[in-house]
């Protein structure tokens, strides 16, 4: 039998030495022993799978909203593609995957109902109340597994490990803000958690791709202008049947990551020999230091096609007139739910919010802001009905 300790010793000796080795890690905030089989990072991959807010992400989407189709990608899956994108490249360059794995699959918790139509018209609502307030999914994140997730009698939250809290709240891409958070403004990310930032940013590009056509948004026609696009549609087998458009899609999207991923590994390597980290306080130190700079990531070549395809896509896909509409109606069911409880809120549960005690406005709009984050798209969408249907069952 394989105990914690047999792993612990495993990786000190097949990870690099500025891979985040679970036995260094800087510990929970309520301390717990350790456990016999599992890492620390093990047991925080395990405490996030069970946990509620994981699985929430079913029923929460992205660019096509639930109303569009079951067989398009849900945070579900796209948190699992991710987390499989990114074990992928740390295993490649010798990182610590459990670490890996439990911060990709705890990234997207945050996230309200409808994907980024949600987020905005939350973030539009509560600016209104106040314009220093904004909606960060990831500072979300972080409340979710720090308080909000309640299994344990001695704490609330999940007590993770600090370097997966940091990983969650300092996550970055083009559609991700760090969250702030004064405890951790000292704490620099590992190099684990930095991969699960560049496989967030390849998932998305190539995985919207594959719902674009599906759902006939675009056609193949429209990206051919990118090179990366025309590259992987050119690697494709001469002896596919064509008219085999499914087929062709799964072939065309493989080959999109597969390029992304060997320039990000050759590029990411090369910065790794110069950078010379001799530990994971390196790492982290160097990214406290520098936070705009990151050792993991893509070459100049690849990053320009990149922005390219990502832009070429925005034009296509995401201003498409089906893609406006579902967006503009995800968000008039947001606005309209929060509405109705700014107005009345003894139409909130109870255990959301109490009566007889006093609220300041924006305790109010913090409370209905946070009850409608943890709705599903197709609760959300039951909410709605009942609030504004009359012949709807309450």
């Amino acid at each position: 039998m394989r105990t914690r300790k047999d792993i612990e010793e495993l990786e000190d000796k097949i990870l690099a030495p500025y891979a985040m080795k679970s036995k260094d890690s800087a510990g929970r905030d309520h301390k717990e022993s350790l456990h016999e089989v599992r890492t620390c990072y093990q047991r925080d991959r395990d405490r996030i799978v069970h946990c509620e807010a994981f699985r929430k992400l079913e029923y929460k989407t992205q660019v096509f909203v639930i109303f569009e189709g079951d067989y398009y990608r849900t945070r579900l899956t796209h948190t699992i593609e991710v987390a499989q994108i990114a074990r992928t490249i740390g295993r490649s360059l010798q990182l610590n995957e459990d670490l890996i794995e439990a911060i990709a699959l705890a990234h997207d918790l945050g996230h309200p109902p409808f994907g980024h139509a949600g987020e905005d018209a939350l973030n539009a609502i509560l600016k209104k109340q106040d314009k220093s307030w904004e909606f960060n999914h990831n500072f979300r994140s972080y409340e979710i597994v720090t308080k909000y997730e309640k299994r344990y009698p001695k704490f609330q939250g999940l007590n993770l490990s600090e370097e997966v809290i940091v990983g969650i709240l300092k996550h970055e891409t083009g559609y991700d803000k760090r969250g702030d958070v004064a405890r951790y403004k000292n704490v620099g990310p590992t190099l684990e958690a930095k991969v699960v930032d560049i496989a967030d940013a390849l998932a998305y590009l190539s995985h919207d791709i594959d719902d674009g056509l599906t759902s006939g948004c675009i056609v193949m026609d429209d990206l051919m202008s990118s090179a990366l696009f025309k590259r992987s549609y050119e690697k494709m087998d001469s002896s596919l049947n064509y008219s085999d458009k499914g087929m062709l899609k799964y072939q065309l999207v493989k080959f999109l990551i597969d390029q992304q991923i060997k320039d990000l590994l050759n590029f990411s390597a090369k910065n790794l020999e110069k950078a010379k980290f001799a530990s994971s306080q390196d790492v982290k130190s160097f990214h406290l230091k520098n936070p705009k700079k990151s050792i993991i990531g893509f070459s100049q070549k690849m990053k320009g096609e990149r922005d390219f395809l990502q832009n070429l896509l925005k034009e296509k896909l995401y201003h498409h007139y089906r893609v406006v509409r579902m967006t503009e109606k995800a968000q008039r069911v947001v606005n309209e739910i929060f509405d109705v409880y700014q107005k009345n809120p003894d139409q909130l549960p109870y255990d959301v919010y109490q009566r007889g005690r006093r609220y300041t406005k924006k305790q109010q709009y913090e409370i209905i802001g946070n009850y409608i984050a943890s709705m599903t798209d197709r609760f959300a969408l039951d909410e709605h009905k009942k609030l504004f249907d009359p012949y709807q069952k309450v």
